[in-house]
């Protein structure tokens, strides 16, 4: 995830992060970092009294001067730095990834999924469907060519539809209650039509006729 981690200055003693822990998504958008560095200062008189004394996140020491704070911990400004390319991270902003942390162009060059549409890279939001990566606007009903996102869709010919489309386009409706058909709906056909299994009806004595010997005496009446 893409975060700005933000700086604390002041004596060790008797100081805390108090800053929250942020559970980041898979694949969040990047966030902006600030231009103005001093607006992410804070100093010791503002951070509550009686809290623990700040712990580095890397080596696990006790901090004494400036420090900090990024994922629910506390850090030396010279121990923050990308996994891949050691770079310090203090002023930059910064992507999680299993645990480890990189600075925006590792993770685009090395660890950030292509889509498969555009096979561009993804940094934001990332759909997987079909075994495949995409952006959220690449991937796209086939009819109406608007985002599914993480809606349902349909299969056909190996295309994704929306749900609406879908129905719309390949779906069939039950001749008795005019809805459609969906996927582990039970059904039948009959005198040309589709039916739900419970929409085979009897007119007569408004039983179900699906398993027993029916017979036409026109299109619109069952007897059984």
């Amino acid at each position: 995830s893409f975060f700005s981690p933000s700086l604390c200055r002041g004596k060790s003693e008797g100081l805390s992060n108090s800053a929250p822990v942020t559970k980041a998504p898979d694949r969040p958008a990047p966030q902006p970092h600030p231009k103005d560095q001093d607006s992410l200062v804070q100093r010791a008189e503002h951070i509550p009294a009686g809290t623990r004394t700040p712990m580095c996140g890397h080596c696990n020491q006790v901090i004494r001067g400036p420090f900090l704070v990024a994922m629910g911990k506390s850090w030396h400004p010279e121990e923050f730095n990308c996994a891949h390319c050691h770079c310090s991270m203090a002023d930059l902003g910064f992507v999680e990834e299993r645990g480890s942390v990189y600075c925006e162009n590792c993770y685009e060059q090395y660890l950030a999924p292509t889509c498969c549409r555009c096979q561009q890279k993804v940094l934001g939001e990332v759909i997987n469907a079909l075994k495949q990566t995409w952006h959220v606007h690449c991937f796209l009903c086939t009819s109406c060519q608007q985002p599914i996102r993480n809606n349902t869709f349909h299969l056909e010919d190996g295309l994704a539809y929306c749900e609406r489309d879908y129905y719309a386009l390949f779906g069939t409706s039950c001749h008795g209650c005019d809805f459609p058909i969906e996927a582990g709906d039970k059904f039948l056909e009959a005198l040309g039509f589709t039916w739900h299994d419970t929409c085979f009806v009897c007119s007569v004595s408004i039983k179900t006729s699906v398993t027993k010997t029916y017979r036409s005496h026109d299109y619109s009446l069952l007897a059984c």
